[in-house]
């Protein structure tokens, strides 16, 4: 029976006509990739052997978030598998979230399971239990046992605990676990210095071949939102907002993901304030909203003093608009007072140094050597690439919740 007089939800979206065309995790249709042809065709010709069953080159792709790499990367695997299956070599590939999936187990657990059709392998893919040892090897049970090629797209790989899957991984066939199977790994991070952290054994075997992709302009992203903009009801978007939308990604991070994230919520702001337009106005509301989102993400799992420690710079940013940089001993003595606050024991001040460079390997802050001259010698100073008013805003949320 309809109409049951519930007016609690909406049925009728006046604004959204197919909303999953602005989820980050969408898989655009052939043709919907803007920007990074070069890109895809590099991606495609390393990857090419797995069409023939053979071994396709194991691949690192660096680059900014939001430059099209987790996408890039999942549109070629799956373009090379269904080619593959034309030319009757059954492949398949495996995704892992390694932000989400840090460990070793973690991540060959996840492989395994996407990658296991248990009636074909009578093996069982248990969430927890095993040891990693043993995930391993029902791991090349049922890739030995199904495929002739797959290929394992590690995102966010430089969030692992340690390297130790890579070396398997990359080195699975010649060390004897692997009888007929030939795996790709592509390894995907936002950190360019990423492969100096690697054993050298890892980085000869998986850094084949590197890829760099750079950030979007603005005119990129106009383009990107305007190939998602049937997203919304036609005449619902008003002209000035894919536009703006585009311009402070671009001016900001040059990130299509941050972009996409916009123009979705400035839609759930026309919605919330029951508005048949989506209006310029919204966007930059979205943005506020995009960016405290942002940071979230690049915080998630943090430890309470790796928060104090941002904390500590968000209020040195915010109090000392005219600085640029603040230099570790004084980050420090603010972090010293927080923690005095928060009734917790303060960390060592080479800790903290430690937790500075952490946040520099996420982006979230710069780090500068200085000449203090003869009398001072060299320092260290930090400054926030986020805006301070959004850090301390999520920090104090994060420490509340």
């Amino acid at each position: 029976m309809s109409g049951s007089g519930d007016d609690l939800f909406t049925r009728d979206d006046p604004i959204f006509e197919n909303k999953e065309l602005l989820e980050i995790n969408h898989l655009p249709a052939e043709g919907r990739i803007v920007g990074r042809d070069d890109e895809i065709s590099e991606l495609a010709n390393a990857v090419n052997p797995a069409i023939f069953g053979q071994s396709p080159s194991n691949l690192l792709i660096y680059g900014k978030t939001g430059t099209g790499k987790s996408l890039c990367a999942k549109y070629i695997s799956e373009r090379a598998v269904r080619v593959a299956g034309d030319e009757d070599v059954t492949s398949a590939f495996a995704y892992v979230d390694c932000a989400q999936d840090n460990t070793e187990t973690q991540a060959v657990q996840t492989i395994a399971h996407s990658l296991n059709e248990p009636a074909v392998t009578d093996v069982r893919i248990p969430d927890k239990g095993l040891s990693t040892s043993t995930y391993y090897k029902r791991l090349w049970t049922v890739l030995d046992s199904q495929y002739d090629v797959v290929l394992v797209i590690l995102d966010e790989v430089d969030k692992l605990d340690d390297d130790d899957i890579l070396m398997q991984l990359s080195r699975a066939g010649e060390a004897g676990k692997l009888e007929s199977c030939k795996i790709g790994v592509i390894g995907i991070s936002n950190k360019i210095k990423y492969k100096d952290r690697l054993d050298e054994r890892v980085k000869s075997s998986l850094c084949e071949r590197e890829f760099v992709f750079p950030p979007y302009d603005a005119n990129q992203l106009r383009t990107i939102m305007e190939a998602r903009s049937d997203a919304f009801k036609d005449g619902v978007l008003e002209p000035s907002v894919i536009p703006r939308a585009a311009a402070l990604a671009a001016r900001e991070h040059g990130d299509a993901r941050k972009a996409i994230d916009i123009l979705r919520y400035a839609g759930e702001i026309a919605q919330s304030k029951g508005s048949d337009t989506v209006r310029e106005e919204f966007v930059v509301q979205a943005r506020e909203r995009a960016e405290t989102d942002r940071f979230r993400e690049l915080i998630r799992g943090s430890t309470p003093h790796s928060r104090h420690v941002l904390q500590a710079l968000a209020v040195l940013s915010l109090n000392t608009a005219d600085e640029d940089g603040f230099r570790t001993t004084k980050i420090y003595d603010v972090y010293e007072e927080i923690c005095r606050q928060e009734r917790s024991e303060p960390l060592s001040l080479r800790r903290v140094r430690d937790l500075l460079k952490e946040h520099a390997f996420l982006d979230i802050l710069e780090q500068a050597r200085r000449s203090g001259g003869s009398a001072e010698g060299s320092y260290t100073e930090h400054q926030l690439l986020e805006d301070p008013d959004v850090v301390r805003k999520v920090l104090v949320e994060t420490d509340d919740a």
